[in-house]
């Protein structure tokens, strides 16, 4: 894990200097970082299906964990060589708003197609119990996705990508490996990193991605926890388990007009606002309606996803910005995301970590299996302790969202490219 924390940390930023930089066609081109990335993401997604001895015979533990770091470290690094150019293609294939705002909701239609892949395997598989069947079909997964990528690699085209590899190819990518040096990464990370809007969005970013992955992670277990057996409909409960993986990209693809009207810049500072008013409402009322805590679990599960969604919109004005107070040839787009990233990652382990201590302080390792909806207590669980714990859990579902609202809003309000939606694209179109 140590070793995976430390790749994950440096291989955004150091993969976007390199895409934004290099004098390979490879890294350089977007379409061509997709299309030769895309056979070995498809590759490593396999890694970890298929084991390479058998585990249950002690003396193979070591080769479990070269296994384990292998998988972590390949497949992270291409799903981040990958996803930095396919970030970048979004904000460099137009900088109209109404075309980014289309991007997204083609990347939400796609999200839901995709999301049913994990229901698909635990049919193909009886619930994980045939590993066999599951394993053709992450096969067959690996097979879709490579096919996929590779026809929007080949399909793809952005004015930069014709200008660096139109006529004047030798010429551009000569200049490109000029420019490739550890002082020019420096300098290009130092000039994003003093943008007063790019630190205003990855600070907003990261309380959005601790929020995301707390909602990820704990909002089901509280569910079962503080929502009794029995007290919602069976239809209700599918719904709330259910909810995360739909009403986000449902919001997004309902909500395009009033995106579009009032700019990703206001509707997300608007999500905040709800979410802080939306649990500020539950900690007064209290944890004694079954129908209100449903309706506060779903809410969080898609509005703070629904905003994520938008994000690519303001950090694809950030890069428009800055390629124009730089006179930048290309924008630094990939270097952009992948700084962004640096930044934000550590709050998908810092979550999960900083929760867990609080929950376990208050017995959570012992009374896990113990919620509203699981088996009575046995000699060795105290109900004490357990109305102790569901009453953490309780403050904890209505104030980590108060207080990470109020830091957003707070470093959002800093965020000065508000109106990028009602202005002309920065650059002229070809």
């Amino acid at each position: 894990q140590v070793v995976y924390m430390i790749w994950n940390a440096i291989n955004d930023p150091l993969f976007g200097y390199i895409q934004d930089n290099s004098s390979w066609a490879m890294c350089r081109s977007r379409k061509k970082a997709i299309y030769y990335g895309a056979p070995l993401w498809a590759l490593f997604f396999l890694l970890p299906w298929f084991q390479w001895a058998d585990y249950n015979n002690g003396a193979n533990t070591w080769l479990a964990g070269i296994h384990l770091i292998v998988t972590l470290c390949a497949y992270d690094s291409m799903l981040t060589f990958v996803l930095l150019a396919q970030c970048a293609l979004f904000a460099e294939i137009s900088t109209k708003p109404e075309d980014r705002l289309r991007l997204v909701k083609y990347q939400q239609i796609a999200s839901v197609i995709g999301s049913s892949s994990v229901f698909l395997s635990s049919l193909v598989s009886n619930n994980m119990k045939n590993f066999i069947n599951l394993q053709i079909y992450c096969v067959g997964v690996a097979v879709l996705a490579f096919v996929c990528m590779r026809y929007s690699s080949i399909n793809v085209n952005t004015k930069y990508e014709m200008e660096t590899y139109g006529s004047s190819d030798n010429e551009s990518l000569a200049d490109t490996k000029s420019q490739m040096s550890a002082g020019s990464a420096c300098q290009i990370t130092k000039q994003i990193l003093f943008n007063r809007n790019f630190i205003s969005f990855v600070l907003m970013n990261f309380f959005q991605v601790f929020h995301v992955t707390f909602c990820s992670n704990f909002l089901l277990i509280f569910a079962d926890h503080l929502i009794p057996k029995n007290a919602l409909p069976s239809l209700a409960m599918s719904v709330l388990y259910g909810a995360s993986f739909v009403l986000p990209q449902v919001i997004i693809l309902l909500g395009g007009d009033v995106i579009m009207k009032f700019g990703a810049y206001r509707v997300v500072m608007v999500s905040f606002f709800v979410q802080f008013i939306a649990a500020i409402a539950l900690f007064l009322v209290g944890s004694q309606y079954p129908w209100l805590l449903a309706a506060f679990f779903i809410l969080d599960m898609s509005i703070p996803s629904a905003a994520f969604s938008l994000f690519n919109i303001p950090l694809s004005d950030i890069i428009d910005e800055d390629a124009i107070k730089y006179n930048r040839k290309h924008p630094q787009s990939s270097m952009v995301f992948g700084t962004n990233a640096l930044i934000t990652k550590p709050a998908n382990s810092l979550a999960p970590m900083l929760v867990v201590a609080v929950l376990n302080s208050y017995g959570y390792e012992h009374l896990k299996d113990y919620g509203a909806s699981g088996p009575p207590l046995d000699p060795s669980a105290n109900a004490r302790e357990l109305m102790d714990m569901h009453s953490t859990m309780f403050l904890l579902l209505c104030f980590i969202p108060v207080i990470l609202s109020l830091a957003q809003i707070v470093v959002w309000s800093f965020y000065g490219l508000r109106d990028s939606h009602t202005t002309e694209a920065k650059y002229v179109e070809s």
